[in-house]
């Protein structure tokens, strides 16, 4: 069966907090574990009123720590704002208590604005070393060397897979030197998908980690019984995006019924060319645009993001998404 994960922003709705953010994420990991869904991922943001997954390592923990079997992880860690060894402490101590579970994703980006970068006390330069401190994490991640003096504790030997996510060349060229699964972020970057897809696959070398590419795409879904229901919904995330272009962050709003009120004819194309790669519809409806969106880019697993103002709807919407599952997994096959 095609694999189907998810990427949850723990975004805070409009009348909630924080607390119910963290609260929502987990109970949506404990609801996606039942209908079979392979990983679900939380990322790291700062300085962010809608998101609530700043500290991430913790929030991570607090999902791993209400469900059994389902992978949990980062999607990612923006390994510019920290040192590796803080890095492989927290997840091999993750990887410690909730054994065979933790996916470490590794962003380049902050994950923020410059001034929230500065206080995050990082140099000008860190994105930089993004791929020596890549290789510095593994060595950490990886088993004990002679005479090696620094370890981290957790963490030795405990060889939490990493990934590379990106949404440019430069991630794809790199998870494919040190063979890592790659993860695209299409959800909110689409552009370069396609390309970055070629170079990955094309300068793929084999890893002691992955033997051949592996690539995972995201993007927003969102299903409702008819495709009106399934669009008003999705009118939250076109305010939010339309909100980042008037460089505004705050709360995820409440969906409305006509978005074209909201933004204007230019807010409207920068927006939909960000979010490109979303499907919105009815179980049919999605069934066929995910379908062709597979074998467009003969994605190995699907990553999706829901942002949806009522978490019950949310819920609903990934049911129906794994109702859709065994399809595209059949479309896989024939492909």
């Amino acid at each position: 069966m095609f694999p189907l994960s998810i990427l949850d922003l723990a975004f805070i709705a409009e009348g909630s907090t924080a607390a119910d953010a963290l609260h929502n994420s987990r109970d949506l990991a404990r609801h996606a574990e039942r209908l079979g869904y392979t990983r679900f991922w939380l990322a790291e943001h700062h300085n962010m009123t809608g998101i609530a997954s700043a500290a991430t390592s913790v929030a991570i923990g607090y999902v791993a720590e209400g469900t059994k079997t389902i992978r949990v992880g980062a999607g990612g860690i923006m390994l510019p704002n920290h040192s590796p060894i803080v890095i492989a402490e927290q997840f091999g101590t993750l990887e410690t208590l909730y054994p065979g579970r933790i996916d470490l994703g590794l962003g380049r980006a902050p994950g923020t604005d410059h001034r929230t970068w500065r206080a995050l006390r990082r140099e000008a330069d860190a994105s930089e070393r993004f791929p020596q401190d890549v290789l510095e994490l593994q060595a950490l991640l990886g088993p004990l060397q002679p005479d090696q003096v620094i370890q981290a504790v957790p963490g030795t030997n405990t060889n939490v897979p990493l990934w590379i996510l990106g949404s440019s060349l430069f991630g794809s060229q790199l998870a494919a030197v040190l063979g890592l699964p790659y993860a695209f972020a299409s959800h909110f970057s689409p552009d370069a998908l396609m390309d970055a897809l070629a170079v990955y696959r094309e300068r793929f070398q084999p890893s002691t980690q992955l033997d051949k590419p592996y690539a995972m795409v995201g993007c927003n879904v969102i299903v409702a019984e008819t495709d009106a229901e399934a669009q008003r919904l999705f009118t939250s995330v076109q305010q939010r995006f339309t909100d980042m272009l008037r460089n505004r962050r705050g709360l995820l709003p409440k969906p409305i019924d006509d978005i074209d009120t909201y933004w204007s004819g230019p807010e409207k194309a920068q927006a939909q060319r960000m979010l490109a790669c979303s499907f919105v519809g009815s179980r049919e409806s999605v069934r066929a645009q995910l379908q062709a969106f597979i074998e467009k880019t003969k994605a190995d697993e699907l990553i999706v993001a829901s942002a949806i103002f009522d978490h019950a709807a949310r819920k609903r919407s990934y049911e129906l998404l794994a109702e859709i599952q065994p399809a595209l997994g059949l479309a896989a096959v024939a492909a």
